[in-house]
């Protein structure tokens, strides 16, 4: 898996960098087939002093790319907002794929248990 931080108009110190991966680790012991994880945090010039702070993950899988982006007042509140946005959508994919793979298995079973009259 690669993980890549960058921000943008913002330095990225330690602790930052180490809140965005302890909080991403969350997703990768869920699903384990992340291949790759790109994170951009920003601090934007808007005019609402609220709402600065910005969180953007793009996470590629095996079969998907999921985006979720979040505004929040403090970086760190955005990347929570994030996280959980990113956990709900892979949670969704990871039932789908396994719900596939039983209806999958299902069908095969079907076809392989013949009925012989007698």
């Amino acid at each position: 898996m690669n993980l890549t931080i960058s921000g943008h108009h913002l330095d990225l110190t330690p602790s930052i960098r180490d809140y965005a991966q302890s909080k991403l680790s969350r997703i990768t012991k869920r699903f384990d087939q992340v291949i790759d994880i790109h994170a951009i945090f920003s601090v934007g010039a808007s005019i609402e002093k609220e709402k600065r702070h910005k969180a953007e993950i793009n996470l590629r899988l095996k079969g998907k790319d999921l985006h979720a982006e979040s505004i929040a007042q403090d970086l760190y509140a955005a990347i929570d907002t994030v996280i959980d946005k990113l956990d709900r959508q892979v949670i969704k994919y990871k039932e789908r794929v396994q719900s596939h793979y039983a209806t999958k298995l299902t069908h095969e079973q079907e076809e392989t248990i013949e009925v012989v009259p007698t």
